[in-house]
């Protein structure tokens, strides 16, 4: 059987042993760079069994009329939005993703990151050392706020909203969370912070909008590790600058790879290149995973990390 992965991912040598070891034909793109849609039209032509692919790849119903032999699409992700996992089940295709402990675990410290940059302005403060502009000891410059006895609302207490919360016990901080313990209007009107970590669905497109985005404190920051979609960035935007929130912390973006181009010149936003997973421990656990999914579907049966 064959096998084509979409871009050779970190640890490859290492996590690709299975597949070697059970004879399987794999192909790897060459280049390092994302893949073309017709390239892996092309590809997919060949008549390839299996297909490991990332999350910028998009597979869909139009992408699949090329892949007549496909049995398995392996996400390396968490997240399978670039998928259309209804039409691949009409094709009998089988859908797999890469939920990790390490994963979450990755994921919950970058929303700190972010969090504890916002709060300490840290990015700014870098930029100002970096073009040579301290001269001494100043009582007034880059004050932040402290963490300490605030509140952090958690949209989304899943195993990554969860791991977030967890860390905050650390700093004294008083964790709320919608859903059962209340409205997400609630927890936007006595949160300090508001951490994002629920899936993309048509649900949750722009839930955080124009609507709710008054009812934040106006010293409250918002951090979106989720999916860019979950905001509205034209009107985070706005709310920053009208100083209706704080600040903005972000790793995905609406229109990835680009991010709303007026959030570029914002001080008060702290944006990073959708890495939140990216950890050594993560990154070679998400190969794993992928690959063994590949390994228990490709001989028929039903991998691990099964989308239904």
């Amino acid at each position: 059987m064959k096998l084509f992965v979409t871009r050779k991912i970190p640890f490859w040598e290492e996590v690709s042993k299975p597949l070697l070891d059970a004879g399987y034909e794999i192909t790897v793109y060459p280049n390092n760079r994302r893949i073309e849609r017709g390239e892996l039209v092309a590809e997919l032509e060949k008549g390839y069994e299996g297909l490991l692919c990332l999350l910028t790849e998009k597979i869909d119903e139009e992408l699949l009329l090329h892949a007549g032999n496909l049995k398995i699409v392996a996400n390396y992700a968490v997240g399978f939005d670039n998928i259309d996992v209804p039409a691949c089940q009409r094709k009998n295709i089988m859908v797999t993703n890469t939920p990790s402990d390490k994963v979450n675990e990755s994921v919950a410290e970058h929303a700190w990151a972010l969090m504890l940059a916002l709060t300490r302005r840290i990015v700014e403060a870098h930029e100002f050392m970096r073009n040579a502009a301290y001269e001494g000891w100043e009582p007034e410059i880059f004050v932040g706020q402290d963490m300490v006895d605030k509140t952090l609302g958690i949209v989304g207490m899943g195993r990554i909203g969860s791991m977030v919360a967890k860390r905050a016990e650390g700093w004294g901080m008083k964790v709320v969370s919608a859903g059962k313990e209340g409205s997400l209007e609630d927890l936007l009107k006595q949160s300090d912070y508001v951490s994002l970590h629920v899936p993309l669905t048509a649900e949750t497109k722009h839930l955080i909008n124009a609507k709710n985005l008054p009812l934040f404190k106006k010293t409250a920051f918002l951090i979106n590790t989720a999916r860019g979609p979950v905001v509205d960035e034209v009107e985070v935007v706005e709310a920053l600058r009208a100083g209706i929130i704080a600040g903005y912390g972000t790793d995905v973006y609406e229109n990835e790879p680009h991010p709303n181009p007026e959030m570029l010149g914002l001080p008060n936003v702290v944006m990073t290149p959708h890495i939140a997973s990216a950890t050594v421990a993560a990154r070679r656990d998400m190969g794993e995973i992928a690959v063994r999914n590949l390994v228990e579907g490709l001989v028929g049966r039903v991998p691990p990390n099964l989308v239904r």
